[in-house]
């Protein structure tokens, strides 16, 4: 890792001086030996640098462009020994959908480092890169994480497609104003007898909302720092940037959500990423680094919002309604003429769909099935055949990178991974990377306690079946890898969110003061132009989905041991046995068995049920009309369970002495293999 290290900082120091020369403007940061957090620029150096100091292991390609004109670059590993790269099993790794996760980069990075440095020195490490292929996109929102480098930081976990967020027929023209002059964009706190916030008893820096059955009171207010550069009432309603790539994508899209695009894969970085899938179907795996989880905590559930963030959203969520406003006077409607204008929100258009149920809950459906003239519905809790493997993946995640609690994760809803999972079929997972010390972040996931792996087919389903095939989803697969929460708005609250919710603010505040954090801005009294009195203060943004630089190293080493470990699980197709039995007058009796040496199966039951991947194919090569009895000249296995799982195959041939035929097993993300007997 040393060697591809210095190749890389020489590459990347040569790069700096030359952009210095040429006027660029390349900020830097300090960082612990060569760990940091990298601009585009840098990383684009560094992949770059990668690509062309392991030549025969290493390619790296665009696979588009975003609006600013950034290239969205993937990494595409894989020695030269076998089978071509695109048709081994391969892992994916995508990182940095949300514009403001940073760390999710550099663990891509640091994985594709820590691979081509330890090749072919370590086995484990030769192993998979000969049978495998790793793609690792380590930067999915370039224009979005540019901001952290900006002279004035700003959280922003959207793209550059400009957006009308507020309903006025223009775009981007109320963002964040830096007020105080500080570099960074955190939050206003006034006091308002109609404020529904009070300062929290438990530490004075934050805020909370007032329990009147508590006997609490409120009267504070809070905002983004910055003015209301329209003059329509609301503050930094519209800033720059529009959708939040990881809610773009077409497995439970939210709909009418002001970030989460015009309409699903409508960013070019979505269709990038998705044509990219589907042109490379060998893709077995995904590993996502982002701002959900499915590794560490058990289910799905967030640990809640940062109430301070998500608080001085609200102030501006009557703004982004569909329709009408209900209440234009004042600051984020404080007092005014009250109005009779009807509001339709998110809500009340999904139940006007037939979609509705509770405000920020899935609407009810029936369960769906097969035949019967009913279509099946898509699903929304992994499949119980699913879960073990799962959960068995998740242990491990947490074994090698000790984390047990996360910090701030939200509520998949539209995400990428669960693309993965519900529409591809395959093992998805993401991950925010690092966590807080402690509990707090939802109990750890057990090992077992789901339904039972694939492992063959029972009585009366077609050989070759899956157990657990009808099955969509169900209460053991919902508790074993956790059921699917309501929301994950803008500010990141849902699932665990709403105004009961208890936010991660006392946490993050606390491990910054442990760990000395320079991560929370002091309130200090500000004369704002509209508002008067007011306070500047809260979280510095980044510093609370980012770690310090001083933990990347340690951080990239072990999620690259967990890539390699996820690769190592790959199902692997092979003709066990192949034999030719003369019963005479030229008939042959041909007998194969089909073996999957992996651990997983060659699809999960997802896979199966949304037929995203193929079935295994099995072929005899010879003439249809050769074939007196038996199976078919192709046959077709819909999954094959792991670790050792054999299908037996039997065909009657007329041929002559002494031919040769040939067997092959072609699996879509399993691999294949060919077998030769001769008929004796």
């Amino acid at each position: 890792m040393r060697t591809t290290g210095s190749r890389i900082g020489a590459a990347l120091a040569c790069a700096l001086v030359i952009a210095a020369l040429a006027g660029w403007s390349v900020p830097m940061q300090a960082a612990a030996g060569d760990a940091k957090y990298h601009t585009y620029l840098e990383l684009t150096t560094a992949l770059k640098a990668a690509a062309a100091a392991h030549p025969d292991l290493a390619k790296i390609v665009s696979i588009g462009k975003t609006r600013e004109g950034r290239d969205l670059w993937a990494l595409e590993i894989a020695s030269g020994a076998g089978a071509p790269p695109d048709t081994r099993p391969a892992l994916l790794i995508a990182a940095n959908f949300e514009g403001d996760h940073l760390i999710g980069s550099e663990l891509a990075l640091a994985t594709a480092e820590y691979l081509l440095a330890n090749y072919p020195g370590d086995a484990a490490v030769k192993q998979r890169l000969d049978t495998s292929t790793i793609y690792i996109v380590p930067r999915m929102n370039p224009d979005g994480a540019e901001q952290m480098f900006a002279p004035v930081k700003a959280l922003r976990r959207t793209n550059a497609t400009p957006f009308d967020a507020d309903n006025d027929a223009r775009t981007d023209e109320d963002g964040p104003d830096d007020l105080n002059k500080d570099g960074v964009i955190t939050l206003m706190r006034v006091k308002d007898p109609k404020g529904p916030y009070m300062v929290n008893p438990d530490d004075p820096r934050l805020m909370k909302r007032a329990d009147p059955a508590k006997g609490e009171t409120g009267g504070w207010a809070l905002y983004t720092e910055g003015l209301d550069n329209d003059a329509d009432g609301f503050i930094n309603e519209d800033g720059p940037g529009g959708a939040d790539i990881n809610r773009n994508f077409m497995h439970a899209y939210p709909y009418f959500a002001t970030d989460a695009g015009r309409y699903m894969v409508s960013e070019a970085e979505t269709r990038a990423l998705l044509e990219y899938v589907i042109k490379h179907r060998n893709i077995a795996a995904i590993l996502t680094f982002g701002e959900s989880d499915n590794l560490i905590t058990i289910g799905r559930t967030p640990n809640g919002p940062i109430n301070l963030i998500e608080f001085a959203e609200r102030s501006v969520t009557d703004a982004r309604r569909v329709g009408m406003f209900a209440d234009m006077g004042g600051f984020g409607g404080r007092g005014g003429r009250g109005g009779g204008a009807v509001v339709i929100d998110e809500a009340t258009i999904l139940a006007m769909m037939g979609r509705g149920g509770a405000p920020g809950q899935p609407a009810a459906q029936p369960a769906g099935r097969a035949g019967g003239g009913r279509s099946m519905l898509a699903a929304t809790t992994v499949n119980p055949a699913d879960s073990e493997y799962l959960n068995t993946i998740a242990a491990k995640y947490r074994e090698l990178t000790g984390l047990r609690a996360t910090g701030y994760t939200r509520t998949p809803a539209g995400a990428f991974y669960d693309y993965g999972y519900y529409q591809s079929g395959v093992p998805s997972f993401s991950t925010p990377g690092w966590g807080l010390p402690g509990g707090g972040g939802g109990r750890a996931a057990g090992p077992g306690g789901g339904a039972p792996a694939i492992a063959g087919a029972p009585a009366g389903m077609p050989a070759g079946m899956p157990a657990g095939m009808p099955a969509m989803g169900g209460a053991a697969g919902a508790a074993a890898f956790g059921q699917r929460g309501a929301g994950g708005g803008r500010g990141g609250g849902g699932g665990a969110g709403g105004d009961d919710a208890e936010g991660i603010d006392l946490r993050l505040l606390q491990w910054m003061d442990a760990e000395k954090v320079d991560g929370f801005v002091t309130w200090t009294a500000f004369k704002h132009p509209t508002l008067g009195d007011v306070e500047i203060g809260g979280f510095k943004p980044y510093t609370t989905v980012n770690p310090p630089v001083a933990k990347i190293a340690d951080l990239g080493v072990s999620h690259a041991k967990f890539a390699l470990y996820l690769s190592s699980l790959f199902s692997r197709v092979r003709i066990a046995k192949a034999e030719a039995t003369a019963l005479g007058g030229g008939l042959y009796r041909v007998t194969a068995d089909v073996e999957n040496t992996g651990y997983l199966p060659t699809s999960l039951m997802q896979g199966v049920i949304a037929r995203s991947v193929k079935p295994i194919m099995v072929q005899l090569g010879v003439p249809p009309d050769s074939i007196v009895t038996g199976a078919e000249k192709t046959m077709s296995i819909s999954a094959l369970a792991g670790s050792g799982t054999r299908q037996s195959f039997e065909w009657i041939v007329k041929a002559k002495p002494g031919s040769a035929v040939t067997l092959t097993v072609k699996s879509q993300k399993s691999g294949s293999d060919t077998a030769t007997v001769t008929l004796k």
